[in-house]
């Protein structure tokens, strides 16, 4: 009876122990639009998995995201989103740093300051409905 007791308490135990070191993760979308290239992907990665606390950075330049998980205990989505904007790209609501934009290369930099990324496309209108028919 007494080997029973200790075995249940050990394990209560050491549940407890390894449910006190799970740390918080969270996972964030940030909208980086400027970031419209391999390179600018490479730039952002790069960059980003050097801080405490990012554990994955994935960017999709094609989307314009940048997909993010970290330790809340370590970083927030603020210092993040600053992180971007000091790598030259903006960031949701965080603009970049305007003197190192100007040092990205000219391939990274938006269309309206002479980059080489693409004009972005304007959708066409939605088609106007077709009147049903009155066909019998």
């Amino acid at each position: 009876m007494k080997k029973l007791l200790f075995v249940v308490i050990a394990i209560a135990g050491l549940s407890m122990t390894s449910h006190a070191q799970t740390k918080a993760m969270l996972s964030a979308t940030i909208k980086t639009p400027n970031a419209l290239c391999e390179v600018c992907k490479t730039r952002i990665e790069a960059y980003l998995k050097r801080y405490d606390g990012i554990l994955e950075v994935n960017v999709n330049f094609r989307k314009g995201e940048t997909k993010v998980k970290y330790l809340t205990d370590r970083t927030d989505i603020e210092q993040i989103k600053t992180a971007i904007a000091n790598c030259g790209y903006d960031a949701d609501d965080v603009p970049a740093t305007e003197d190192i934009y100007n040092r990205l290369p000219k391939t990274c930099k938006k269309f309206e300051d002479g980059g080489g990324h693409p004009k972005p496309k304007v959708p066409p209108p939605p088609a106007p409905p077709t009147p049903p028919s009155n066909n019998r």
